[in-house]
């Protein structure tokens, strides 16, 4: 009887509307895989819109949440320790699970026109598997921001990739495709294990898993376990710094996207990025905010390792190798995950708690002009990869010719990503991750980070200039799918707006993890 009343009472805490937005995607997810029994194989397309209606749910359900909302927890521990809790949404979560929720929706229109080529082309790509894997990594990355301890937070990280394994190497009988999700599997298998070696570690350390209880007695650990908390610190970080593709857990990444679907490489590049991020920032200032001389220059020795060698490489491609355009967008995530990972190093070094908040906020406010147009270059590349198959940089030149909206569209988010006008964005979140470092003491990080924004300006622009050249042969006329359409006017339409008030990404970023 004792123990009915505790399990009614458990229930009965539960704030279901605070976790709505993943629980809504992960349900969506389970009806996917369910009517696809059911459905015959011609009106498999109705899954696509039954997800697409789930994402949009989803983040509209982001909005009871919204001002006096926020700050609600939920799971949290009786007693003198109610005030650690394994879920909270509070302003932080709120702007990921935007992102996450936005860039699974963008993902989706991408996916409606991939799926539909690839079944008029009799290809197998299983259309059920595929939305309800791409739901349930959308779910785990939505429930990742909102983790406020080490379990939840490693269970969503895995979670969020599971799936994404099966995505990328969803194309069957493709030797890329399997050749990549087994590299992508492999390498995150092994992360995951040093992630789950140092989160015990930490745990035999401390004897809590609460983000919030870690970062009090982390201080105070016994001098005979310091060591054993140094080193459960590092190792935790590790599998995030996978996440994020950081040096030297990159060297997946180019083959990952190019043996996955197009909108699964989008997806990676933004969501998984922004899950790997999330989590960085949550194990390093709220969790382990005492051992920051010693993740502090690790991250800033890796933030510039990153984004050198993911210039550099790009700066390599050849643009008449086959999927070039892929590699140097997968190149080009590398290099902007070192920029990414700027202002959480100079979390590190910052003295005073609105130092930290500031520099954090950076970071997301990087990430959110960073999705947008990522996500819109990615648009525009599965544009031209529908009759250009081998998805060259070289075939895009002319494009202007053919198509000359998707043309000016592409050029602005490679501006934007370039970090020059008219893509002011782009400048103004570049200029501002620049500052963190300065401020933070870390003149020699900015001067790495000023070298590599050079070095990047040579193949953004080169792809750009190629844009507008005259094409090779007769012009052929390029065809967009309505929901294509709207993934590269949506995402153009936030590039120009965000460029015309740059700022307000700022505030809003800063609001949220304020």
């Amino acid at each position: 009887m004792i123990a009915a009343e505790s399990t009614a009472s458990l229930i009965q805490s539960v704030d279901w509307v605070a976790v709505a937005p993943p629980t809504i995607v992960a349900v969506v997810g389970l009806v996917v895989l369910v009517a696809d029994l059911f459905l015959s194989e011609r009106n498999k397309h109705l899954l696509g819109w039954i997800s697409l209606t789930g994402l949009v749910a989803a983040g509209l359900f982001l909005l009871p949440l919204t001002g006096s909302g926020a700050g609600r927890s939920t799971f949290c521990l009786s007693g003198p320790r109610a005030t650690a809790c394994s879920y909270t949404v509070d302003e932080f979560t709120l702007v990921i699970q935007l992102l996450v929720i936005g860039g699974a929706l963008l993902t989706a229109l991408l996916s409606l026109t991939a799926l539909k080529d690839a079944r008029n082309a009799d290809k197998e790509l299983p259309e059920g598997e595929y939305w309800f894997l791409l739901l349930s990594s959308a779910a785990g990355a939505a429930l990742l921001p909102a983790s406020r301890d080490l379990a939840t937070l490693v269970v969503a990280l895995e979670v969020a990739s599971l799936p994404a394994f099966a995505l990328v190497g969803l194309k069957r009988g493709d030797k890329r495709s399997s050749e990549a999700a087994l590299k992508f599997f492999l390498s995150s298998v092994t992360a995951t294990a040093v992630t789950l070696l140092g989160v015990s570690f930490v745990y035999a350390a401390t004897g809590t898993m609460h983000l919030t209880e870690l970062g009090e007695k982390l201080g105070n650990v016994d001098g005979q376990l310091d060591t054993l908390a140094q080193t459960g610190v590092v190792l935790t970080l590790v599998g995030f710094a996978f996440k994020v593709a950081a040096v030297p857990f990159h060297f997946w990444v180019p083959d990952t996207y190019v043996g996955a679907p197009l909108p699964v490489a989008a997806y990676l590049s933004v969501v998984g990025k922004a899950v790997g991020f999330t989590g960085l920032i949550l194990v390093t200032v709220v969790a382990f905010p005492e051992y920051a001389d010693v993740w502090g220059p690790a991250l800033a020795a890796l933030a510039a390792l990153t984004m050198t060698i993911g210039n550099v490489a790009a700066l390599r491609q050849q643009p008449t190798r086959a999927y070039s355009a892929v590699r140097l967008l997968a190149w080009s995530s590398v290099g902007q995950a070192g920029y990414l990972l700027v202002p959480i190093a100079a979390a590190g070094y910052a003295d005073r708690h609105t130092d930290v908040l500031e520099t954090t906020g950076a970071t997301v406010a990087y990430a959110l002009m960073y999705a947008a147009v990522n996500l819109g270059a990615f648009a525009v590349a599965a544009l031209v990869g529908r009759t250009q198959k081998l998805n060259r940089v070289s075939d895009y030149r002319g494009l202007y010719a053919k198509s000359p909206l998707s043309a000016l569209v592409l050029a602005f988010f490679l501006l934007c990503l370039a970090g020059l006008p008219p893509g002011i964005i782009g400048l103004f979140a570049k200029v501002t991750v620049f500052s963190t470092a300065v401020d933070a003491g870390l003149g020699w990080l900015a001067v790495v980070m000023a070298a590599n924004v050079v070095i990047a300006l040579y193949y953004y622009l080169q792809w750009t200039a190629l844009l507008f050249r005259a094409p090779a042969g007769e012009p052929a006329k390029h065809h967009v799918p309505a929901p294509l359409t709207a993934a590269i006017a949506v995402t153009a339409v936030l590039g120009v707006a965000l460029s015309g008030a740059p700022q307000l990404v700022l505030q809003f970023a800063e609001h949220g993890v304020r």
